[in-house]
């Protein structure tokens, strides 16, 4: 022993060494108490935080999803009042459910006798069954004490109504717990005319909800407005049980306080027993419902690592002990570390790796000059490498580039085959008719009516303005550059609104029943400087795009004006443009169906027109019932 002692008090490191380590000691005891305390509550709370982070994002994930069946009801809504129809009603409700994925079912029912024919009730029913859908007239039952179809006519107004089984009298029932949004259908007098109720599966809203949990066995809970369960991971206690009784928890008073809460459509956090367990429970009401969403938190999952580090933390304090005497036990190795450090580094630039740095040092001696030089080896090395990179790298860029080059002419030769196809193709149609009409002509025309005359004539008429419409374009798509810049000069003095009337009537030379609605928010006085000419071709090709992929009864071009701007706005209701040949709709030759009747020239050139005349042509994306195209002129050149 005496020896063991003579020897500590010899050696200075060893000294050292247990002077430290007694220390640790003492601070290892005294910071263990007070960390397990602080992290058992610093922990309950980043929990907590992650519960109401996690519960937000299932509300805005369970709110779009609702939102999308709200949007679809009111997007559809003012059709169904305009069309109120038999056929219509079965139509608009396939129409909901197909166009809406998120919709498992939709009904339109109307008021007692609203159809006379039908008798006192008609429903039109449509469910999803699978991939396909099943629209059906409902047989007769009372469906006016329905709550879908009870509580919007009563409140006057859409709501959600509470999940129900859709057992009803009617011909068709979902197998899934169902929610509605209903909407009452008034006509314009104020009489009530209907009901629409989009249906969703609770069964998919439940995937929705249950998408994200912070911990393996947190679970959400929905709860109705009088506090029954209509989303649980215990299916037995849905519809039938409340979070007030009957599962079990009927005494819980942190329970019924929690329900309580919950039910009047507090958002907050509570910390209750749930079957003999600690949970942490966020909660908050569901936007636009009557329906309050919880996120439970068992305590054991959310202090899981918390008791596991009790079994960690003893061992790891033996180790840190003892990796502590091992230490100071190191410091008499420092002189030759760095030539350690040196060996370690050197090897795996010999084998490859030059990731790891090796630092410059201020050391004067022997094994400071070696640590520098192998320093500056090093950064010698990071140069020629940098050099080789950046040269395969251009190499590289360059066969990226010539590829590219490459596929843009295949590109360019498959366009201006197609184009040329196209272009044949559209011009011998009328050709084609107007010949087979002349020969009709020609073969019998002492015996042809005069009405037969009339009708042939106006096919012959408009096929021939077809083509010459196709004729002009090619021309105009022609002549870039310098040539139509000059074309395009800007020396006529132009009467807007007259100029717009002027083309409304032209297109109904094309389109005999079209009816356009003009209106225009500037005098019949105001004319700008601009090209004649080009300003109506431009005007006439996007009142025909508009009559030709429009539904024939909604095409309207609008004349307004700003402080030194003219606005043309070409709306209608069809179809509208994808949003994926929004980018491309400008470009020359490019068409949305291959086969549709044109050659895809007449947006870019309209578009080419408008910038050469100093204004431009763009789409308004925030028009969705169909397209909307808004032109703008300068009014002073």
């Amino acid at each position: 022993m005496n020896s063991i002692l003579s020897h500590i008090r010899r050696s200075l490191s060893l000294k050292l060494s247990f002077g430290i380590l007694l220390l640790a000691i003492l601070i290892f005891v005294t910071s263990l108490g007070v960390l397990f305390m602080q992290s058992r509550y610093n922990i309950k709370n980043v929990a907590k935080e992650r519960a109401v982070s996690v519960l937000n994002t299932t509300m805005q994930r369970v709110t779009r999803y609702l939102e999308t069946v709200e949007v679809a009801t009111e997007v559809n809504e003012w059709l169904v009042r305009e069309r109120m129809h038999p056929d219509s009603l079965l139509a608009f409700s396939a129409r909901i459910v197909l166009f809406n994925g998120n919709v498992s079912g939709c009904s339109i029912t109307t008021e007692p006798n609203f159809f006379p024919q039908y008798g006192r009730y008609f429903s039109a029913y449509t469910i999803r069954q699978g991939d396909s859908l099943v629209t059906v007239r409902e047989e007769e039952y009372e469906y006016f004490e329905k709550g879908w179809y009870a509580t919007p006519r009563r409140l006057g107004r859409a709501c959600w109504i509470d999940p129900f089984y859709d057992s009803n009298e009617g011909t068709l029932s979902a197998k899934d717990m169902i929610a509605s949004y209903c909407k009452p259908l008034y006509a314009d007098d104020g009489r009530l005319m209907g009901v629409i109720a989009t249906d969703l599966s609770l069964k998919q809203l439940s995937a929705v909800i249950n998408t994200e949990k912070p911990y393996p066995n947190a679970y959400f809970v929905m709860l109705g407005e009088d506090g029954h369960y209509y989303v649980h991971p215990d299916t037995t206690l849905l519809v039938n049980h409340t979070i007030f009784g009957g599962d079990g928890e009927s005494m819980s008073t942190e329970l019924i306080a929690l329900g309580h809460e919950m039910t009047a459509g507090e958002t907050g956090q509570s910390e209750v027993t749930v079957r003999g367990k600690r949970c942490i429970v966020s909660y908050s009401r569901v936007p636009g419902t009557r329906w309050s969403l919880a996120l439970v938190c068992p305590e054991g999952d959310v202090l899981k690592g918390y008791y596991s580090l009790t079994y960690v933390i003893l061992p790891l304090l033996a180790v840190g002990l003892l990796l502590i005497l091992l230490f100071c036990r190191s410091i008499v190795a420092h002189a030759i570390r760095p030539i350690s450090r040196l060996l370690e580094q050197s090897q795996q630039i010999a084998d490859g790796s030059c990731e790891e740095r090796i630092p410059h040092t201020g050391r004067e001696d022997a094994v400071g000059q070696l640590q520098n030089s192998f320093a500056t080896m090093q950064e010698s090395l990071d140069r020629h490498i940098g050099d080789i990179e950046q040269m395969n790298a251009e190499d590289e860029r360059r066969n990226k580039e010539l590829a590219e080059a490459n596929r843009l002419a295949e590109e360019a030769g498959r366009q201006k085959t197609a184009f040329i196809q196209d272009v044949t193709h559209q011009i011998r149609t009328p050709l084609n008719i107007i010949m087979g009409f002349a020969q009709v002509f020609r073969d019998s025309g002492a015996d042809m009516t005069a009405e037969d005359a009339v009708s042939i004539t106006d096919m012959m008429k408009h096929n021939v303005m077809t083509l010459s419409r196709m004729v002009l374009m090619l021309y105009d798509s022609s002549d870039t550059g310098t040539s139509e810049e000059m074309k395009c000069e800007r020396r006529d003095q132009v009467p807007v609104n007259q100029l717009s009337r002027d083309c409304i009537e032209h297109t109904y030379l094309h389109f005999p029943r079209l009816h356009v609605t003009f209106d225009t928010c500037v005098p019949d006085s105001l004319t700008i400087q601009t090209n004649w000419l080009y300003l109506m071709r431009s005007i006439r090709e996007l009142l025909y795009n508009a009559a030709k992929y429009s539904d024939g009864e909604n095409v309207k071009l609008t004349v307004s004006e700003t402080a030194d701007r003219v606005l043309f706005t070409f709306e209608d209701t069809g179809t509208g443009i994808a949003e994926e040949y929004r980018e491309l709709m400008f470009e020359p030759f490019t068409k949305v169906n291959e086969l549709s009747e044109g050659l895809g020239l007449g947006l870019p050139l309209s578009k080419r027109h408008f910038r050469n005349l100093g204004g431009d042509l763009v789409y308004d994306s925030s028009y969705t019932v169909g397209c909307r195209l808004i032109a703008e002129l300068p009014k002073d050149n």
